[in-house]
């Protein structure tokens, strides 16, 4: 797992690396766990995730904002994605975590800067997210 955060003015830039580009989607989710999460102690949760999109980057948006939304309004405080499957610009993804009070640092992602690309067969992403 590679990512890294990059601090901005009211903003973080996340920075993701991967072998392949299930494994980044996966990756951008430990790290969105990573900004938002507490003792998450409460009980287990798991949520089904479909999102489309018109392009892979902009999938990788609309999934922060998917997993954005699911901290807000269900107290989701995810772990892991126990299946993530890919096809074409869809994306579907069952989210496990517990319930908590997630940090509600993220206000939205943007598409500022938003890139996801192959590079020599390593994906490459960026997203930034206002907080």
């Amino acid at each position: 797992m590679t990512y890294r955060w990059v601090d901005h003015t009211a903003e973080v830039e996340l920075h993701v690396e991967a072998a392949g580009l299930e494994e980044l989607f996966v990756d951008a989710l430990a790290a969105f766990a990573e900004l938002v999460g507490d003792s998450a102690d409460g009980a287990p949760a798991r949520h089904e995730v479909e999102v489309t999109a018109q392009d892979l980057p902009t999938l990788l948006a609309d999934w922060l904002g998917e997993l954005v939304f699911l901290a807000e309004t269900e107290g989701l405080v995810p772990e892991r994605a126990s299946t993530l499957e890919l096809a074409g610009t869809t994306l579907r993804a069952t989210v496990e975590g517990r319930h908590g009070e997630p940090s509600p640092i993220v206000k939205a992602v943007t598409y500022h800067g938003l890139e996801l690309r192959e590079d020599d067969g390593v994906w490459k992403a960026r997203v930034v997210l206002d907080v």
